[in-house]
């Protein structure tokens, strides 16, 4: 951490931000490290499983940094997003190149997809959500539970309406505030907090009946 410098502060941040556009490499690694975690769990939920033996969520967090550091001076001079929001872009025309090249351009389900006005933005996986709603740890023995968890849970999430299932991916595995969540989709902090406790509603629904219901959310 640079001295007298805290992460938690929006305009010691923006400090940073310029220091790194100048060719500050401390600062930038700081800048990395305050939204490192947050935007890998923005890709783990958006890489098509049938990728996952060929591509880690930790290659597109790479490309997307090594991505932002060049353009980083650019941005500041011109920046038409907030800083997060911009990262989270880049990060998006990764991930879409990733689909395109190995996965050709399959038709999309436009009922299934959340319209954000960016290219080549990937919709939140049903199966990668689910699965990391699933605790993966446990015996052997608890693998048939684990299954039916994760099926029912693709099944609730699959019946979402597309800005639901977003804002339950903004919000619980994104960590973003009720405000940041509302900007990223263009609708009001209300609305964002109505559909995302009724994303939570109907997992926990889906899960009636099972041993520990939808723990931790």
């Amino acid at each position: 951490m640079i001295v007298g410098m805290s992460t938690s502060n929006p305009d010691d941040m923006e400090q940073l931000l310029a220091l790194a556009a100048a060719g500050d490499t401390a600062a930038w690694q700081v800048v990395v490290d305050r939204y490192r975690e947050r935007l890998r769990r923005m890709i783990a939920v958006r890489l098509n499983p049938r990728l996952l033996g060929r591509f880690d969520p930790s290659d597109v967090l790479q490309e997307t940094f090594l991505d932002a550091s060049m353009s980083l001076k650019g941005y500041m001079e011109r920046p038409k997003l907030p800083f997060l929001l911009w990262l989270r872009y880049l990060a998006a025309h990764h991930l879409g190149r990733i689909h395109r090249d190995h996965l050709g351009r399959q038709r999309r389900d436009a009922a299934r997809e959340v319209s954000l006005d960016r290219p080549d933005w990937q919709a939140v996986s049903s199966e990668a959500l689910a699965g990391q709603l699933v605790d993966a740890g446990g015996r052997a023995s608890e693998q048939a539970m684990r299954l039916e968890r994760k099926r029912r849970l693709m099944e609730a999430i699959e019946a979402m309406e597309p800005l639901d299932r977003e804002i339950l991916s903004l919000r619980h595995f994104e960590q973003m505030t009720r405000a940041e969540s509302a900007q990223t989709l263009g609708i009001t902090e209300a609305a964002a907090a109505k559909r995302y406790l009724r994303a939570l509603e109907r997992l926990r629904e889906s899960l009636a009946g099972l041993p520990g219901g939808l723990e931790g959310l």
